[in-house]
C-alpha cells in the first residue's frame, strides 16, 4: 500500500511529458512571424538583398515562348508571382518545415501546361536539373516524383528558409536531393534548378 502511495505521489508532482504538434513539426513562419497557410497566395522573396527579386515563370530563352521555368525577377523590387503551397496531406491547413508540397504558382499562361513546380532535366545537352512548370497536384507517388518539393530552414534569420528537392512520397524510389538555387543563363536570365553549392534564401510574404 505505501509502495502504491509514493508511485502515485511522484506521477501527481511530476511535470506531464506531453508532444505537441509543433514538437514534431516545426511550421514555416512569413516575414510577420505568422504560420504560412496552406492553399493561401505568397510571394517567394530573396534572404539577400541585391541579387534579384520575387520568383515568377519565364520561357527559356527569347525564341521559345513555351515551356515556362521557375525563375527569378532580375529587379528586387518585384515581388514576382503569388504561389500557393499545398501539402501531401490537403487536411493540413499550415505548412510543416521538411514536410513534401506541391507548389503551384496563382497566375494565368500562354502556355498550354499548368503552373505546378516540377523537376525537369535540361534539355539543351547539360548535366543541370531546372524547376519548370506542368506538373500535377497531388497523387504522391512514382509518377509525380518530380512534383514535390520541401521547404527547409536556413541561414541566419528568423523567417530564413531554403527550398529543397528531396520528395519522400515514394518509399522504394532513389532520389537525387537536393537544395533549389539560381543558374544566370548567358542572357541574364535567373532561372531555378537544383544547385547544391549556393542555395537561394528565401522569406515568404503574405500577397
Amino acid at each position: 500500500m505505501y509502495q502504491l502511495f509514493t508511485i502515485f505521489l511522484f506521477l501527481f508532482f511530476s511535470p506531464l511529458t506531453t508532444t505537441s504538434v509543433s514538437d514534431n513539426h516545426q511550421l514555416v513562419l512569413d516575414i510577420d512571424g505568422k504560420p504560412v497557410q496552406s492553399n493561401t497566395n505568397y510571394y517567394i522573396l530573396p534572404v539577400m538583398r541585391g541579387n534579384g527579386g520575387g520568383l515568377t515563370l519565364d520561357s527559356r530563352n527569347t525564341t521559345q515562348l513555351c515551356p515556362l521555368y521557375v525563375s527569378q525577377q532580375n529587379q528586387e523590387v518585384s515581388n514576382g508571382l503569388p504561389l500557393k503551397f499545398l501539402p501531401v496531406n490537403p487536411k493540413h491547413k499550415t505548412i510543416s518545415v521538411s514536410s513534401d508540397l506541391n507548389m503551384v504558382f496563382d497566375a494565368a499562361s500562354i502556355c498550354v501546361q499548368s503552373n505546378v513546380w516540377s523537376l525537369i532535366k535540361d534539355d539543351q545537352g547539360s548535366e543541370r536539373r531546372y524547376v519548370g512548370a506542368g506538373g500535377q497536384v497531388g497523387n504522391p507517388g512514382i509518377g509525380t516524383l518530380s512534383n514535390w518539393f520541401r521547404i527547409d530552414k536556413a541561414g541566419s534569420g528568423e523567417y530564413d528558409y531554403k527550398i529543397v528537392y528531396c520528395p519522400g512520397v515514394c518509399d522504394v524510389c532513389r532520389v537525387a536531393c537536393g537544395d533549389i538555387g539560381v543558374f544566370i543563363e548567358k542572357d541574364g536570365r535567373r532561372l531555378l534548378g537544383v544547385n547544391r553549392d549556393k542555395p537561394l534564401l528565401v522569406m515568404f510574404k503574405k500577397a
